[in-house]
């Protein structure tokens, strides 16, 4: 299962990749942006964020205009690793090597098909493991030093 949300800026690409989801009939939650109007975006990432925590969903999306301030929120949450991906290389390695569980997508930066190429990328790629879980094993310490 996979949380999705967007903010107004991120609507008509979000609305776009849940067709294809729906083509590749992969679930999903769609956990807000419904109308077209004005939306504070960080209640949307902290929906998406909540909903992986209490294990609703395996993965994230959130989409805003560039995909950062949806990220900065979301990576507020502990056990979230929301990773701001531009191309399919940076979504790679989102999954790769720091096992990224939300995706951050900029509706400005990319177009339907980038995006499309973006999310295939990051959905297919399996995390390395190696020396990279020892990495995430110093984040999440780093997480119980801070996030009280």
């Amino acid at each position: 299962m996979i949380a999705i949300g967007s903010d107004n800026g991120g609507y008509k690409l979000k609305e776009e990749i849940k067709k294809y989801l729906d083509e590749k009939e992969i679930k999903y939650n769609d956990l807000g942006y419904i109308e077209e109007e004005r939306v504070d975006y960080p209640n949307i990432a902290k929906a998406v964020a909540k909903n992986i925590q209490e294990k609703k969903a395996e993965k994230g999306i959130l989409i805003c205009r560039s995909g950062l301030g949806m990220a900065i929120v979301a990576n507020k949450f502990k056990g979230i690793r929301c990773t701001p991906c531009h191309n399919e290389y940076t979504a790679k390695y989102a999954k790769l090597h720091n096992n990224s569980n939300i995706l951050a997508i900029g509706a400005d930066d990319v177009s339907v098909s980038e995006a499309i190429c973006i999310l295939r990328m990051w959905l297919a790629t399996k995390f390395e493991g190696g020396r990279h879980k020892e990495r995430l094993k110093i984040i999440e310490e780093i997480e119980k030093e801070n996030m009280k």
